[in-house]
């Protein structure tokens, strides 16, 4: 399932639970940019909020503070440049998650739309671009591998001239059934593999959760790799407060003593009844 279709099946929901509410009350004494204390670069995807016009997102986004939104489509990127955001992650090729560099069969059309748009991200001030291992189907986990590294190594010299990074996503199978990128030392492997600065993972916590738990202790390992980051409630992919299993503030103190410098987008279905409003609350839950 894919984010769109994910997105009409379970957007609809507006419960809200006691336990949200007074997680919600602990946080709410204080709002808009001048209230963060900076350490966290606050985005959110666009996909969740598909159903908030872009122009109304952005303006709640800068009273915020947040300072970007995630995987847009290049049709967007002026728009919220315009507006007085960043596109943190741009999205690329109509391929899918299910399509990726793990299949050679598949690297012609990936490298010319790579290198293609790699140029047009850099003028336009997307620093980041979305990649995806794509599904084993069958395939070895060091044949992909070998395969993913193949194909982004033919690109990383154009995003290396360009100062664009290009960026993996780790999923877990439960939801992307037969996704090869779904451990994050898998990732790390890919990385040292690519062998350039301009390839890192993006570290979705919920997707890691899933797979592999262990969310702080993975980030102090692997912390050099990952050059994005995803918010998400476990389970579910619903709020990040405490009806979850995931305490956030705990996780964001973890990111900053890394030193990670990059964004962290949220990317969670509230339950709540005014979503903008549970994304302000998320992101004073993650403002250490």
């Amino acid at each position: 399932m894919d984010r769109r279709k994910m997105i009409k099946n379970v957007g609809g929901a507006t419960a809200v639970t006691a336990l949200g509410a007074s997680f919600s009350n602990l946080y709410a004494n204080g709002s808009g940019n001048s209230k963060l204390k900076g350490n966290i670069h606050h985005s959110v995807c666009r996909w969740v909020y598909s159903d908030i016009p872009l122009d109304k997102l952005a303006t709640a986004c800068i009273d915020m503070g947040i300072k970007a939104i995630d995987l847009l489509d290049e049709k967007d990127w002026a728009f919220v440049n315009k507006a007085g955001l960043k596109c943190s992650m741009g999205n690329v090729t109509d391929y899918g998650i299910p399509k990726g560099f793990n299949r050679l069969e598949y690297h012609e059309k990936l490298i010319s739309d790579y290198t293609s748009i790699i140029p047009r991200a850099a003028a336009a001030g997307v620093q980041n671009l979305i990649c995806f291992s794509g599904n084993s189907a069958g395939q070895s986990d060091n044949d992909g591998l070998i395969n993913c590294a193949i194909g982004l190594r033919k690109i990383m010299p154009v995003a290396e001239k360009h100062g664009v990074n290009i960026i993996m996503e780790l999923l877990n199978t439960n939801m992307h059934e037969d996704y090869q990128c779904n451990k994050t030392s898998w990732g790390a492997a890919l990385c040292e593999m690519v062998g350039s600065e301009r390839f890192k993972l993006l570290y979705d916590i919920f997707h890691m959760q899933i797979m592999e738990g262990n969310i702080i202790d993975t980030i102090n390992k692997y912390s050099k790799y990952i050059g994005h980051i995803h918010t998400g409630g476990v389970p579910g992919r619903h709020d990040i407060d405490e009806t979850q299993e995931l305490y956030y503030p705990a996780i964001m103190r973890a990111i900053v003593k890394t030193g990670y410098k990059g964004y962290v987008a949220h990317e969670y279905f509230s339950l709540q009844e005014n979503k903008l409003e549970a994304l302000r609350n998320g992101v004073l839950i993650c403002d250490v």
